[in-house]
């Protein structure tokens, strides 16, 4: 993400060690849910988490089941009042946007190691889309970056943080 610039504000969150992440071993989607409304909780409480990942390791294997996880969670947010405050991005080893086709090299800029939820403060969104030229065309710049790299060079990239994470 960070090496392709697919998030050009990703660098500097990391930078500043504001990244938290949150492994979720459970595959009950209860707990997994549960786990997503704590870390909101966390994050209200401690402001110098810009952004925060929970990974599902051992569960969400199939997009369709990894879906109705987001889906719900933006529920959540509504239901907890969190609607303008935090918001829900989403990466999946299968991920893959609606009408493209599965081959398609866009997928790879939401495609990762694991299912995660990553949850971003509205604010802080706001507040750096102010100071970055022309954020409508980051979306269509990460298309085009993946689409001309190609299926074969974004898998290497993300087989390449699979080969990192098993050897850390």
């Amino acid at each position: 993400m960070i090496g392709c610039n697919f998030c050009p504000f990703a660098a500097k969150v990391l930078k500043q060690d504001a990244v938290e992440y949150k492994v979720e071993t459970s595959a009950d989607m209860g707990e997994c849910l549960g786990s997503f409304i704590k870390q909101c909780i966390r994050m209200d409480d401690e402001p110098g988490i810009e952004t925060a990942f929970i990974i599902f390791p051992y569960s969400f294997e199939q997009f369709d089941d990894y879906l109705e996880l987001v889906s719900l969670a933006e529920s959540l947010i509504a239901k907890e009042d969190y609607e303008g405050i935090y918001q829900v991005a989403s990466f999946h080893p299968q991920y893959r946007f609606a009408e493209a086709p599965v081959s398609d090299a866009a997928n790879y800029t939401n495609r990762s190691v694991y299912p995660m939820l990553h949850i971003l403060r509205e604010e802080s969104i706001e507040k750096a889309l102010e100071k970055y030229p022309d954020p409508d065309e980051i979306p269509g710049r990460n298309i085009n970056f993946a689409r001309e790299k190609g299926v074969a060079y974004m898998k290497m990239l993300r087989d390449a943080c699979i080969k990192k994470s098993i050897d850390e």
